[in-house]
């Protein structure tokens, strides 16, 4: 402690994650939270000198001037600044602008950084503080630019294209890109006929099991149609059938790695049926701090933005030793296992697994403190992380073979003999097709058997087209290809879903037709630019600032020059590319007589009148292919369809014009009206301004300007939080009840 009594000031990015460093510390330091960023580039123009080697202009965050004024007052009272922001790029960025508003000598500020936040892991970084990684700031910073550079440049290009308010980004452009894709290959798949055949055999004094004819003439059978089927039935119905190979052997099933930013993504989103943008919140709120009782806020797991495999030495000796008192013994193999990280992982931190494995920490110990979201995440990272260091899964893999002449028929299947890691973690895990499971298999066969035909089982086919990405699969596909960094995925399908470019249905990620133009134009325009390899190229490059193989104004140069080289070219091509987007029609317009077009507006698709702007004449598209739904009209009983018009969508019978039944399209959350059984639906008001009411208007007098939507609020249990845009926070749901927020 300093002669002059003063404190140490610890700067941290959120009160959270504040409250839980501040009972680590002792009373010779203060800590207090920056709440994020400080200072960004500006909202109204560009903010980077390109002439000036890409020199970013940063201001200071609208509505931060308070928290920049209370950071400055305290820095001035104390003797040394610990800037213990994130430790990845960007809580490197962050610690360096808050170094830049303090008026402290540069050897008084310090950069601190730990990997969990626990007593050990925080008085260790104390003890060890280094300088600002300059490097790393200047990744973060290239990526900042980068991204400004394409909204900037880019997005006012779609607005003369299609219309104002799109917007264009480096990563999601492409992530947009593969959606898109995706969508053609499947509207342009044709599916192909193929038939299967299923024999159910019993060999003699045993019982009978089904197998699957595999091959014909030693070469694997393809049966293409019903004909080739009923020929080789007929064929079957004659021959005898001998059991011709009988293995068994024993297998194993090794553990997974921990979780990394992109698998606790996939994972997450497959098994929760989380949105990935929701699931890193909550994994930061579970890294920064949760409010135990007795304990004050305590950090449940490590770094959740890691791309490392890498486990501490302490780590691995305390899920070990609670391996071996609360699981058992015979699941704790010999040696500690280690995983191989990919090569382009920053080892820096740790996987991310729980800070505390023993019984008092355990999710279900834990259960009535958490929320329902937080427990179950950290319920899916303890499990993952203590099987990886437990015993494989053995299993006896039994594979029997069914001669008859020419065809052979095909078990297989697994029967779990030992659970090994699986007693803990298991994964979902599809079905291969045709395959039977070893517990349909009898046991005591032999080769050499006869077995008696009781049935034959053709079965129709058709192959399918691929499967449209999930977040789960997207975020894999994203990682492959190197495109963005694990940590950015959540906002990366966070941002194509706000735009209203891709959609979500039943977990699936569909390309909107607005996705598609936009997706069209950019491709058309920049095929370089948003190109897969370019994208992942630039990548490597960013991560080489950081490890300084490469300067900033390089790299920047090497991205910046193909770009204008690129809307140098398409300038003149304006009229042909809003040609793309417009098809010819037979109406005529009824007010000057000229054709009719369809064109592309912010409600979408509508009819306009080729005289504009002489004639601006527009209609709505009455054609338009309606969308099934699950609804009865409550008036013919034909099926509801929903339809799109000049006012956006709602829903009207399938059965126009007989009957011209409608209704508003339906949020599906219940009014929270007690006693009333109606929906909140959309409607609008007479100036044109969207709200939302309860469908038994006017029994009912419910209504919301903000969009309701189908969460409990986990603060105070109000049956419902609506949705939020604010400039600062960007989309969030807030209750509207108690005031709670969190991001969507």
């Amino acid at each position: 402690m300093a002669a002059n009594n003063k404190k140490s000031l610890v700067v941290v990015e959120s009160p959270a994650k504040a409250r839980t460093i501040n009972k680590y510390l002792g009373p010779d330091y203060e800590v207090a939270a920056s709440v994020g960023h400080i200072i960004d580039l500006p909202k109204s123009k560009l903010g980077v000198s390109i002439e000036e080697g890409f020199k970013p202009q940063y201001v200071r965050i609208r509505g931060k001037e308070k928290i920049i004024k209370e950071l400055k007052q305290k820095a001035k009272n104390s003797d040394k600044i610990y800037l213990a922001t994130d430790p990845d790029r960007e809580g490197e960025a962050i610690a360096y602008h808050i170094s830049s508003i303090l008026d402290k000598p540069e050897s008084d500020v310090l950069r601190v950084e730990f990997n969990e936040i626990t007593k050990a892991a925080v008085d260790q970084a104390m003890r060890h503080p280094r300088k600002i990684d300059m490097n790393r700031v200047y990744s973060q910073q290239a990526r900042r630019v980068l991204d400004r550079i394409v909204g900037y440049k880019i997005s006012p290009f779609l607005w003369e294209v299609i219309y104002r308010g799109l917007s264009a980004g480096r990563v999601q452009s492409v992530a947009l890109r593969l959606i898109c894709e995706r969508e053609e290959e499947i509207r342009k798949f044709k599916p192909e006929e193929f038939w299967n055949i299923f024999a159910l055999v019993q060999p003699q004094n045993n019982s009978p099991f089904k197998a699957k004819l595999i091959k014909f003439n030693n070469k694997k059978i393809k049966i293409e149609n019903e004909e080739q089927a009923k020929t080789h039935l007929e064929r079957l119905k004659q021959l005898p059938f001998v059991i011709s190979l009988v293995e068994r052997k024993k297998v194993k099933r090794q553990p997974p790695p921990p979780f990394i930013t992109s698998t606790l993504q996939q994972v997450a989103a497959r098994q929760l049926r989380m949105s990935t943008k929701r699931i890193m919140a909550i994994a930061q709120s579970l890294y920064e701090g949760v409010e135990i009782p007795g304990q004050g806020s305590v950090g449940l797991i490590t770094y959740m933005r890691t791309d490392s495999t890498r486990i501490s030495e302490q780590a691995i000796e305390n899920v070990r030793h609670f391996i071996q008192e609360h699981v058992g013994a015979e699941f704790l193999p010999d040696k500690a296992r280690h995983f191989k990280s990919k090569k382009s992982a920053q080892d820096a931190h740790e996987a991310i697994r729980p800070t505390y494995i023993n019984p008092d920490f355990s999710p279900e110990a834990l259960k009535d403190k958490l929320s329902r979201e937080q427990y179950r995440l950290y319920d899916l990272i303890w499990k993952r992380f203590v099987a990886c260091q437990m015993k494989p899964a053995e299993f006896e893999k039994t594979t029997v073979e069914v001669q008859a002449g020419e065809y052979l028929f095909q078990a297989t299947g697994e029967v779990l003999t030992f659970p090994g890691f699986m007693k803990i973690y298991k994964e979902d895990v599809m079905e291969e097709n045709g395959k039977v499971s070893a517990q349909d298999i009898p046991a005591g066969l032999e080769q050499g058997v006869s077995c008696e035909l009781k049935e034959l089982i053709p079965e129709q086919n058709f192959t399918k087209p691929p499967a449209r990405y999930t977040e789960s699969t997207l975020v894999k596909e994203l990682d492959r290809l190197g495109i963005g960094r694990p940590s950015t995925y959540a906002q990366i399908i966070s941002t194509i879903l706000q735009r209203k470019y891709v959609e979500r249905k039943e977990q699936k990620l569909y390309a909107t037709e607005l996705g598609e133009m936009v997706n069209k134009i950019l491709v058309k325009s920049f095929p370089d630019l948003f190109n897969v390899s370019f994208t992942a190229k630039m990548e490597e490059k960013l991560d080489q600032i950081a490890h300084n193989g490469d300067s900033y104004e390089k790299v920047m140069n090497e991205f910046y020059q193909p770009l204008i080289s690129d809307l140098e070219k398409v300038k003149n091509q304006k009229s042909e590319l809003k040609a793309l987007l417009t098809e010819k029609t037979e109406e005529v317009c009824d007010k000057c007589g000229r054709p009719m077009v369809i064109r592309w507006g912010r409600n979408g698709r509508f009819l306009a009148c080729t005289g504009y702007p002489e004639c601006k004449n527009t209609k709505p598209l009455e054609n338009e292919e309606p969308q099934a739904t699950d609804e009865v009209c409550e008036k013919c009983g034909s099926p509801m369809v929903i339809k799109r018009g000049r006012y956006g969508a709602f829903i009207a019978c399938s059965n126009y014009p007989e009957c011209k039944n409608t209704r508003p399209l339906s949020t599906g959350v219940s009014c929270p009206k007690e006693g009333c059984d109606g929906k909140i639906v959309e409607r609008r008001s007479k100036k044109g301004r969207v709200f939302y009411g309860c469908s038994n208007y006017p029994n009912c007098d419910f209504v919301s300007w903000d969009k309701p939507v189908n969460r409990e609020c986990p603060a105070c249990g109000n049956r419902y939080m609506v949705e939020k845009n604010l400039k600062s926070k960007g989309l969030i749901v807030r209750c509207p009840s108690c005031k709670y927020e969190e991001p969507t």
